[in-house]
């Protein structure tokens, strides 16, 4: 009763966390989505298997770093480069980074199970190699590419929680001055609507995955 007591009597406080948390998620995801598919078409080419295996490992590492130790490591890093240390910038940057690895494998993986024999064909039609690329091998890979991205907003969903301590506001504030605070209520606020986030945003992006599929390439039904 405590923590529903708290969203009705502030729900102005609370909203406006959400809508923090929904603009770091937003950016980090938009910029890592671009960055991802980019960098994978770049290593999907032919002969570049040694290249994209050390992309992919380094992706790799980065999933094995704490997030609040990464939000250490930024801070030197940034102010360094007299970037801004704290707040919206290093959680952004954090979000890309932890972004990258499903994005990339999962593009690159699709880039590279595309059937050879339609990318023969679309040679044999006459295509070039980025008309084969933007026309053949992307609208079949979208489903793949999609599905990492989902898995990317998801994971960071968690991480921008953890992104208030370096004050880049959203609804880890809630948690972490309910923790300070021995607020159980403000604790439940901030893990409730980042639970209700991430169920909401893996349904919407489930809905964007089927908009945005060829409707050649969308699966109905199971195989059999």
């Amino acid at each position: 009763m405590e923590t529903l007591d708290y969203i009705i009597n502030h729900w102005d406080t609370v909203f406006i966390r959400i809508v923090e948390h929904i603009e770091i998620i937003a950016v980090g995801n938009g910029i890592g989505v671009i960055v991802g598919v980019l960098i994978s078409i770049a290593i999907a080419g032919e002969g570049r298997e040694g290249v994209a295996d050390v992309v992919l490992y380094f992706s790799e590492i980065m999933m094995t770093v704490p997030s609040l130790a990464l939000f250490g490591l930024m801070i030197p890093l940034l102010s360094a480069i007299y970037l801004p240390a704290i707040g919206f910038l290093p959680a952004v940057i954090a979000l890309i980074l932890y972004g990258l690895l499903p994005i990339l494998q999962n593009t690159y993986t699709a880039l590279k199970g595309v059937d050879r024999a339609m990318i023969e064909a679309g040679r044999g039609m006459g295509m070039t190699e980025r008309q084969i690329l933007f026309r053949v091998k992307l609208p079949l890979a979208v489903p793949v590419i999609m599905a990492g991205l989902r898995t990317a907003i998801v994971i960071n969903i968690g991480i921008a929680a953890i992104a208030a301590f370096i004050g880049a506001g959203g609804l880890g504030t809630l948690i972490f001055r309910g923790i300070r605070n021995f607020r159980v209520d403000l604790i439940f606020t901030g893990a409730i609507f980042v639970s209700i986030l991430a169920i909401a945003f893996d349904g919407l992006m489930g809905q964007v995955e089927k908009w945005v599929t060829p409707k050649g390439v969308r699966i109905k039904g199971p195989l059999r």
